[in-house]
């Protein structure tokens, strides 16, 4: 079996996965959450930051015993064997692959408007530019990928807390308690509706548990990064949450492309302090869109080597030590999809959202199974309150599911059409399907 070198630490683990997790997505869509749940959109970054927990502490356990490159599909590989498993891996490579895509877009909206550019051109290179350049680092060495998502990490996270700062600074001089109420405006229907959009924001922590193969000592390392890059995010964004809707008028959120921008340009008339902010917008996408390669060529590389894909894809550069065939792959499908796509962000997020918690179910249903069926494994972390945590989290899941657009629903399921008809086609000689 071909394996990765093992080059990255805890703070690199928790790097990738805290780059994952706070980038486009809190820049973006807090606006458009607050549009649809209206101050109780303060409780749905609780409730999709409390289900992402759940699965978290679910993939932490998994981690510390299961090691090979591939998180939630090689989970479901172990738990539920190879036809799940295929199904995992080919929603989780779609979900980063386009999620990548549409941040990589979204990137490239805050660099044309960041330095005044005009006209479809600078917007086109832009988008296809990013990910070209950051496919290129991902050949040269994870640890370069790595070190690089450390710096933009802390670039994005210098930025928010300077923001909640001076947001809040702002805030207790000019304090309402009518932007908090009524609290529940649009219901509690709109209340959930808009965690299944935020979900969005939280799904890069699974990032985490793809790099255990490359990773020191990854049955410590991938449960101590894992839950430090949640704990670090979720304090953020509860914080992110409460001031947006303190400061700004949420029923105008709705259609805000920059709700972070906006705060900035309330709360400082600096005009420095707002391009940092927006610069800051162009770090965590750029760190998105890098992890996402990250996740999404481990992901095929994984599948590959499992023959669920094609056998190009473990190819490992002898010089580098890095999947090169599935970089070059993923990073051509995310240009592809970053040159033509222009769809609402909301539409993209509810796409890939459906993706996440079908694959994070399988994390929880995962744990369950092999609790049962391999209860003396070693285990370095063990979730606490089990069965419970798994349980709700798997159950959390399906209950977002429901409440993301039809459209997203309708794609999801097609594709996953399209995944098995692939399978069927492709591997129906069992001896074409590995049994491991």
């Amino acid at each position: 079996m071909t394996e990765l070198r093992r080059n990255i630490g805890t703070f690199g683990a928790a790097s990738v996965g805290i780059a994952n997790i706070i980038g486009a997505g809190i820049f973006v869509l807090s606006g458009l959450a607050a549009g649809i749940a209206g101050p109780a959109v303060i409780l749905s970054f609780l409730i999709a930051g409390v289900i992402a927990m759940l699965t978290a502490l679910s993939a932490a356990e998994l981690s510390s015993f299961i090691t090979e490159t591939g998180a939630s599909y090689a989970y479901t590989k172990k738990a539920f064997g190879r036809f799940w498993s295929f199904l995992v891996g080919w929603f989780k490579y779609f979900d980063y692959m386009v999620g990548g895509a549409a941040v990589s877009v979204g990137f490239a909206a805050y660099l044309t408007s960041l330095f005044g550019l005009e006209g479809a051109l600078p917007m086109l290179i832009a988008a296809i530019g990013l990910p070209i350049v950051l496919c290129f680092l991902n050949i040269f060495g994870v640890k370069e990928a790595t070190r690089t998502t450390s710096i933009m990490v802390l670039i994005k996270i210098f930025a928010i807390v300077l923001l909640l700062m001076v947001g809040g600074f702002y805030l207790s001089q000019h304090f309402d308690v009518g932007h908090y109420t009524p609290f529940f405006a649009t219901g509690f229907g709109g209340m959930l509706n808009g965690a299944a959009v935020i979900f969005f924001v939280f799904i890069g922590f699974n990032t985490v548990t793809m790099m255990s193969e490359e990773t020191k000592n990854p049955q410590k390392t991938i449960p101590r990064a894992l839950i430090l890059a949640f704990v670090v995010t979720f304090v953020l964004y509860m914080c992110i949450a409460f001031l947006l809707i303190g400061i700004l008028d949420w029923q105008n959120e709705s259609k805000d492309a920059h709700p972070l921008g906006s705060i900035a340009a309330v709360v400082s008339e600096n005009r420095m302090f707002f391009d940092f902010i927006s610069f800051s917008a162009l770090i965590a996408s750029g760190s998105v869109v890098l992890s996402s390669i990250l996740g999404g060529t481990r992901a095929s590389f994984a599948m590959g080597r499992d023959n669920l894909l094609p056998h190009q894809f473990d190819k490992i550069s002898k010089r580098f030590g890095t999947p090169y065939f599935s970089i070059i792959v993923g990073g051509a499908i995310i240009v592809i999809f970053a040159g033509v796509f222009y769809n609402s962000i909301d539409t993209i997020a509810s796409i890939v959202n459906f993706g996440s918690l079908f694959t994070y179910l399988f994390v929880n249903l995962s744990l369950i199974k092999l609790r049962r069926s391999q209860p003396n494994v070693e285990r370095l972390f063990k979730v606490p309150l089990y069965p419970i945590v798994p349980i709700i989290g798997a159950a959390s899941c399906i209950g977002l599911m429901y409440f993301l657009s039809d459209s997203a629903k309708i794609v999801s399921i097609a594709y996953a059409a399209i995944g098995l008809g692939i399978f069927f086609f492709l591997y129906r000689k069992p001896n074409k399907i590995p049994t491991n």
